[in-house]
């Protein structure tokens, strides 16, 4: 077997942990940010939108626009939260199976 994931370090179940959280808190903000739009009520800026996303948060933003079609309009969010997608599945899979030892 390639990846036993029984055998993952403290570290990396933090790692997971974090990005659980992280994408979760990133897509309630994204539904919450869309009801506020409809309502008239104070917006979410869209520098923190996209800095979720940013950190990690980028498949919570994703899902976020794609089942409330929220910031599907803007050519910004449409281009930047996949190509963040993409960056952080490409890094997780290199620290997954082909990073050097870190320690």
């Amino acid at each position: 077997m390639l990846f036993d994931p029984t055998e993952l370090p403290y570290p990396a179940l933090l790692g997971i942990a974090y990005l659980f959280a992280l994408n979760f808190v990133t897509l309630v903000v994204y539904i919450v940010d869309k009801a506020r739009a409809g309502s008239g009520g104070s917006r979410v800026p869209e520098s923190t939108l996209l800095g979720l996303a940013m950190v990690g948060g980028a498949a919570g933003a994703l899902l976020g626009m794609l089942l409330v079609r929220h910031k599907t309009r803007k050519w910004y969010f449409r281009f930047t939260v996949p190509v963040m997608l993409a960056a952080q599945v490409a890094l997780i899979a290199w620290l997954v199976l082909g990073a050097p030892a870190l320690s």
